[in-house]
């Protein structure tokens, strides 16, 4: 600033001391019991105009404590006219007066007025650097307290504990690690590393920092950690998506009898809800019963968000049921646990109680409705939300379009793109891809191109996956792949895209591309999860390259289910019948328990490779050894093993033992193996049922000359 607020107000109060107000008493002890008086009386500003109206000192302990009420007020204009006061009546005022003013700018967000008088002091003293330091800090300006704190160190200032935590704070705003580091070894040297507040300080630090084994080896370091030290352990651990670790660290607080603060328990609780660690969850909710935390409003809503990530909504509903427990964030997370595990009428009846809902609210019953595909109910409730609520965000925009998309309502769908435009969202990412999105699903690819285009300015890899996937699912494969020769000159490709592409090359019988993939993936250093060897998998299958899809298989470090099936399933459409009955041993010798779709794999092989009695043994063993209940698929397979190698009576018996009718598919198939093999009996049953089922199509059989037997369909 030009001219400093000191002098202005010095010249003002200069001005004002030959037109003193004949009221005001003279004498100086009564004029500072009159503003003690006022601010007794909680008048600052009677006493603030009291003090600069006089032309005389007053004791120090008074301005003191004027600029402790400033500070608490944030009174920005009767500190600026204390602090003028004080150095125009005071030919040297007290540093830790005018350290006290400092800290005043500073909880009143002046930091400029702090900077201006702490660059005019004459003498400073360690409280000075402190203030400023403080100041900043308090104002978000981490950068400038940090140059502070390099001048102070370089003029050779010993910092105080204080200051050392000021400093530690801003590096963790700013994320300095080698600074901190630095710190770390200055505050050893000066002999402070058993202070337990700087200690967790630097724990923390390091743990924002993202350096988490140095927070762990300073937290072992501490002596005699404190409720604040365990906090911020667990805290860092969960923020770095720790959460294991962050349990653990709980519970081994509880384990030397730390005693944990709320927001630890809240931490932890939340730490098992990601993880869905029930169990230790409702071991930290006994422990909060015992210690009374379960009544606070914090751990409550940690405890119910807990139980209704891991799904557990009868404890979830316990506790919000509780006296003191049904504040709006407890309405929102029960409702948002009933509508995500497909319980969307008892989660309605929820919301159509609730005392007040905000945004989040509604957001989170569409959610549910989006979630399990009931398209009718989402957009009745759209319309309900559009009349009884103003609020809307991105989410809510988002939840519309995927609604719009679920519906293939493209036309509800530009009205809602018209929406975006007039409120702002078209500048939100997140708006962006969704919309992009339910263009793709709705089969109106040229308006996802074009709008593709134009979120050139904010568009990410999500968005190149949503063009990418919207021509994959139509069937244009190799549209998809010429975008992703495109995507690569902007961003980087993820596991997903991968994906993606390989199941669009195994569409069009892609080798060659697909083939590229595999070497780009392997150049590059991307992980080969078991998903996207599942994907390989499925793609050399598919374009006739088993050998390079049982090399995929055999290097996967773990195989799941999914894996196994897709392998199978890859020998089932390459005729490699034997090969599967091999896998299905490996299998089993590896501990991986078959499900349908294995077995549908089983029996094809069976088919392919002439096993009638293997493949009925392996089918028997279905419910009696697997648990698992036959479906249609296999029935299918195995009324084609029976049919195709002339195994009538058994074929049969079979029919006779199945749990429901024969589909008209599995009769048409009966008809033509009794045709095909001469098998009467049945045969004429199938044509019956048949007969029965269309008649306008009659099926029938007749005896031929020379005594041949003839089945037709007319």
């Amino acid at each position: 600033m030009g001219v400093s607020a000191a002098s202005v107000l010095n010249r003002l109060l200069h001005s004002r001391t030959t037109h003193k107000p004949k009221s005001l008493p003279t004498n100086a002890q009564a004029l500072a019991n009159s503003v003690t008086d006022e601010l007794n009386a909680g008048h600052l500003r009677k006493a603030v105009s009291v003090l600069f109206n006089s032309p005389v000192p007053f004791p120090f302990s008074l301005y003191a404590r004027l600029f402790q009420v400033c500070a608490a007020n944030k009174a920005i204009v009767e500190a600026r006219k204390v602090e003028s006061h004080l150095v125009s009546f005071s030919e040297s005022p007290p540093i830790f007066l005018l350290n006290r003013a400092i800290e005043t700018y500073g909880r009143c967000g002046c930091l400029a007025d702090a900077r201006e008088l702490f660059d005019e002091m004459p003498h400073r003293d360690g409280g000075s650097w402190n203030a400023m330091i403080t100041a900043y800090v308090q104002g978000g300006c981490a950068e400038k307290a940090l140059g502070v704190f390099l001048d102070m160190n370089r003029l050779g200032v010993s910092a105080s504990e204080i200051t050392f935590a000021s400093v530690l704070g801003s590096c963790a705003v700013v994320l300095a690690i080698f600074l901190c580091r630095q710190l770390h070894g200055l505050i050893v040297k000066c002999g402070l590393s058993g202070n337990v507040i700087l200690e967790s300080s630097l724990v923390d630090v390091y743990g924002k920092c993202q350096v988490m084994s140095d927070a762990r080896r300073m937290f072992d370091e501490i002596k005699n950690p404190n409720a604040i030290s365990w906090n911020v352990i667990v805290r860092r651990y969960l923020d770095m998506g720790q959460e294991r670790e962050a349990v653990f660290m709980f519970f081994e607080m509880i384990r030397v009898n730390g005693k944990p603060l709320c927001f630890t328990v809240s931490n932890s609780l939340i730490a098992c809800s990601r993880i869905s660690a029930v169990k230790e969850g409702t071991q930290i909710h006994g422990l909060t019963i015992k210690t009374n935390f379960e009544e606070d409003e914090v751990v409550s809503s940690s405890l119910i968000y807990m139980y209704v990530k891991c799904g557990n909504l009868e404890n979830a509903r316990r506790i919000f049921d509780l006296p003191r427990s049904k504040n709006l964030i407890n309405w929102t997370s029960i409702v948002s646990g009933y509508a995500m595990n497909g319980r969307t009428q008892e989660a309605r009846e929820l919301f159509n109680e609730m005392p007040e809902r905000n945004v989040i609210s509604w957001n989170a019953m569409l959610a549910g409705y989006t979630h399990f595909f009931q398209w009718e109910e989402a957009l009745d409730f759209v319309f309900l939300m559009r009349k009884e609520s103003k609020g809307i965000d991105h989410v809510t925009v988002g939840l519309i379009l995927n609604l719009c998309a679920g519906l293939s309502d493209v036309e509800l769908g530009k009205q809602v793109h018209g929406f975006i435009y007039r409120h702002g969202f078209y500048a939100n990412l997140f708006v962006g891809n969704a919309l992009l999105d339910m263009y793709g699903k709705c089969g109106s690819l040229r308006s996802a191109r074009v709008w593709f285009y134009q979120m050139s300015h904010l568009r990410d890899r999500v968005s190149w996956n949503a063009l990418l996937t919207s021509y994959a699912r139509h069937g244009l494969s190799e549209e998809a792949m010429t975008i992703f020769w495109e995507m690569q000159a902007e961003t980087t490709p993820s596991k997903f895209t991968f994906g993606t592409l390989l199941a669009a090359c195994a569409n069009i019988f892609a080798l060659e591309p697909g083939r590229q993939i595999h070497g780009f993936m392997i150049r590059y250093g991307y992980e080969m999860d078991v998903v996207i060897r599942g994907a390989l998998v499925d793609m050399y299958c598919k374009c006739r390259c088993l050998e390079y899809a049982l090399k995929v298989f055999k290097e996967a470090a773990s195989r799941d289910l999914v894996l196994w099936n897709s392998i199978i399933l890859g020998c089932c459409h390459n005729r490699r019948g034997e090969d599967i009955l091999e896998l299905v041993e490996l299998m089993e010798e590896e501990g991986v328990k078959p499900d349908h779709i294995t077995f549908q794999g089983i029996l094809l092989s069976c088919i392919s490779s002439v096993r009638v009695e293997l493949g009925r043994q392996y089918f028997d063993s279905m419910s009696a050894k697997y648990c698992i209940i036959p479906r249609l698929e296999h029935y299918e397979c195995m009324i084609e093993l029976y049919g195709r190698y002339g195994f009538m009576y058994e074929l049969e018996d079979f029919i006779k033992t199945m749990p429901f009718e024969p589909t008209v598919q599995m009769l048409t198939r009966i008809f033509d193996a009794c045709r095909e093999h001469r098998h009467f009996k049945l045969g004429e049953w199938a044509a019956d049922q048949l007969n029965k089922t269309n008649p306008s199509v009659p099926f029938h059989f007749e005896f031929l000359d020379k005594g041949r037997l003839e089945c037709s369909g007319d």
